[in-house]
């Protein structure tokens, strides 16, 4: 609750201030990232979010502010940065990494071939200093802008212990040449090997992460479609004329065919056929469209050809929301990566000091030679590079968002996930969420009326009427062959129901249970729904259901499966109530129940225990915004997305079950590349300071530990949740 609270006011206090979107290249740990956001901080930028494994830095501008300086603040840092969409656009080319990989071990490998072979110019400490500066200066230009920057801002990142442990080795090589000390002083290849198997690492982990963030480049790339817009030529005659889909405002009308993507929400004015819209709702068969339903930007078209009229324009449509959500929960921290950024940001300091008692207990202690107290210390400093430790939960946020966004799950917030497995209430709305909206009816009771008059005449005064239970009923009579009883003068009254009369002057009236005396009302008024009156005399009752929907009650079961109890909140009647708890499985009902009710009820649960709270998203608002989780199985209405952290587009209850399975294997992806992120430095550092690893090697495992972290967290793009 406090912090739906607190992103109120922050939104306030943004509200005044423009939203920014850069890509930021040529971060590769959290502490990268850390060092941006409090640089981004210091210069009086709002509420700045930075991604490492997406290169996403999202902030509010002030007035004020140029934008221009701020980017070129970052670039000074060491990184490239350009605005989110021309980075998109520029992407292309070969990989500026893979291009510095290639040249880096075309000098190492020489250095490593003369560690076995017996050329002796591959001997020459000249020739290997000549290989070695070329790798170095590379390491220099990937690392040493960064390196310095983010020593300057406080926050050491990885790039410290890279560039200290190969420049270690460099100078000592040179003072061995500079001396003529011999083989002993040559670390040349140690130097070069370190920053190409680091580079090598790298480029491992940023093809990996590219993986991670796929599935919101993915739905991005939907919005670059182009349309088919329909123009009037100024002859008269209308033509079609091919546009960028982020030029179409409202009221442009477009044409769509088979294999076309729509590029912009919109109604369908003429023709008919079926769109796949899995990407954006996770319904995995075609939807039917018609004139007069809705399409949505970024689904495909797989059947039957339309006009649609536009009526989002690019950047206020369902999928542009749906991206920046997306994008918002990945900045969003869970406390799990709050933990590892608080450790991150002084383990660079540590490791340093760590590698300087290496080298004081080698050397004075235990009275090793200069040369393999340095190399001992340079191994310590390579292998305890916090890379795994800054991608572990990183990684995972990112590809747990990303299958969620593709099933049609939204998550305000990385944190999301972690609250999702505190749960211990979940409340439930009832009309739209346990229950289709599809009314039937249950039963027609007459009251001294013969039953086919009734029949007649309940069909005669429903038939006009657009009201769903109306067509509910109507549907069910035109079923049993029913013909309407001839009326006079048929209407409506607002608030009370229908009215007729017919040709002998009886005075029929139908509607709710405020027709009925105090007497009728106390009898009949928890058991049917319809009332049908002649000159005020009560002579039948209709009794109508809400279809509940077919995953409920397997959802139930789960959640008492997680030692999670159900609750449901209704402002329907009482009886209605527990026949549907009892249906479905639920523990406790509370019914006849206002918002303002609703809103007490979730308060009094939260004071005690973790809620997450279910609805429709509207008339559901309040509780959904102060439950520790609000759920809406709307179809992604804004009132939804501004009330809810899980959004989920299609209302399909078993993608309720999936958000606690992918919340419940995050979290234990998480503390899985955390443990081994810990467990590695453990157990690596002790190794390296005694000598069991020669730095070459000790930088092939830290390359090893990030690839194995975000190899774990890719898992979560093809696991299989029950």
């Amino acid at each position: 609750m406090e912090t739906a609270v607190r992103e109120k006011k922050q939104s306030k206090q943004a509200g005044a201030a423009t939203q920014v979107h850069l890509k930021v290249s040529g971060m590769s740990c959290t502490n990268c990232a850390l060092g941006v956001e409090r640089y981004l901080s210091r210069k009086g930028v709002e509420q700045p979010k930075v991604d490492f494994a997406s290169g996403d830095v999202i902030f509010y501008l002030p007035e004020g502010v140029a934008l221009e300086s701020l980017m070129e603040g970052i670039r000074k840092l060491g990184y490239e940065v350009q605005p989110a969409a021309e980075a998109h656009a520029s992407a292309g080319g070969m990989d500026p990494l893979l291009r510095q990989l290639i040249i880096a071990w075309a000098f190492t490998l020489p250095l490593l071939l003369a560690m076995v072979l017996p050329y002796a110019w591959l001997h020459n400490p000249y020739v290997q200093l000549g290989l070695s500066l070329p790798v170095f200066a590379i390491g220099v230009h990937r690392f040493g802008r960064s390196a310095w920057h983010s020593v300057r801002s406080g926050v050491a990142n990885m790039d410290v212990l890279i560039l200290t442990g190969a420049t270690a080795a460099l100078v000592y090589s040179i003072y061995g040449l500079w001396i003529n000390g011999g083989h002993d002083y040559m670390f040349f290849e140690t130097a070069a090997s370190i920053i190409s198997i680091v580079l090598l690492g790298n480029y491992m982990e940023h093809r990996a992460v590219k993986q991670t963030t796929s599935a919101v480049d993915e739905l991005t790339q939907l919005q670059k479609a182009t349309a088919k817009r329909l123009v009037v030529h100024p002859s008269g005659r209308q033509v079609v004329e091919e546009v960028p889909a982020d030029s179409l405002t409202a009221g442009d009308v477009v044409l769509l065919a088979p294999g076309d993507v729509v590029p912009a929400d919109g109604e369908v004015v003429e023709g008919a056929g079926a769109v796949n819209e899995a990407l954006i709702s996770g319904e995995s068969l075609p939807v039917e469209k018609q004139a007069g339903d809705h399409l949505m930007a970024g689904t495909e078209v797989v059947d039957g050809a339309f006009r649609m009229q536009v009526q989002q324009a690019a950047g206020q449509t369902v999928l542009s929301q749906i991206i920046d959500l997306v994008r918002q929960a990945q900045a969003r921290k869970p406390s799990i990566q709050r933990l590892a950024d608080r450790v991150s940001a002084v383990f660079v300091p540590a490791v340093i000091l760590i590698a300087l008692l290496t080298f004081a207990a080698n050397y004075w202690v235990a009275a090793l030679p200069l040369s393999d107290s340095i190399t001992r210390a340079i191994a310590v400093l390579v292998i305890s590079c916090p890379c795994a430790m800054g991608l572990a939960v990183p990684t995972a946020v990112t590809v747990a968002l990303g299958r969620a966004a593709k099933a049609g799950i939204l998550l305000r917030g990385a944190d999301t996930l972690e609250r999702l497995q505190r749960i211990q209430y979940v409340l439930f709305d009832k009309t739209g969420t346990l229950t289709t909206g599809d009314f039937e009816v249950k039963q027609i009771d007459t009251f001294g009326a013969e039953p086919g008059f009734v029949r007649r005449l309940l069909l005669a005064m429903e038939q006009p009427s657009s009201h769903p239970i109306a067509r509910a009923l109507t549907r069910r009579l035109q079923h049993e062959g029913i013909e309407p009883f001839p009326l006079h003068s048929l209407r409506e009254v607002k608030g009370v129901g229908m009215e007729a009369e017919d040709e002998k002057g009886n005075r029929y009236r139908l509607g709710s249970f405020r027709l009925l005396n105090d007497e009728d009302q106390a009898r009949y008024k928890q058991t049917y729904d319809l009332f049908l009156l002649c000159n005020d005399v009560l002579i039948a009752a209709v009794a109508i259901e809400d279809q509940v929907k077919p995953y409920a009650p397997a959802l139930m079961q789960y959640l008492h499966k997680r030692g999670i109890r159900t609750v449901l909140v209704s402002g329907d009647k009482e009886h209605k109530c527990r026949r549907l708890a009892q249906q479905v499985g639920i523990d406790e009902v509370y019914a006849e129940q206002t918002p303002e009710q609703k809103l007490q009820k979730v308060e009094s649960l939260a004071a005690k225990a973790r809620v997450a709270m279910v609805g429709d998203g509207i008339n559901d608002a309040p509780a959904l915004s102060r439950a520790h989780v609000g759920i809406s199985l709307s179809n992604a209405t804004q009132v939804a997305i501004n009330a809810a952290q899980v959004i989920l587009l299609d209302g399909d209850l078993r993608h309720l079950q999936t958000a606690f399975e992918v919340g419940a294997h995050t979290v234990r992806v998480m503390k899985q590349n955390l443990f081994w992120a810990f467990f590695y430095n453990v157990l690596a550092i002790p190794v390296a300071a005694v000598g069991w690893l020669s730095p070459m090697v000790a930088a092939l495992a830290m390359a090893c530990s990030d690839v194995i972290v975000v190899f774990n967290s890719l898992r979560l793009r093809w696991m299989k949740f029950d």
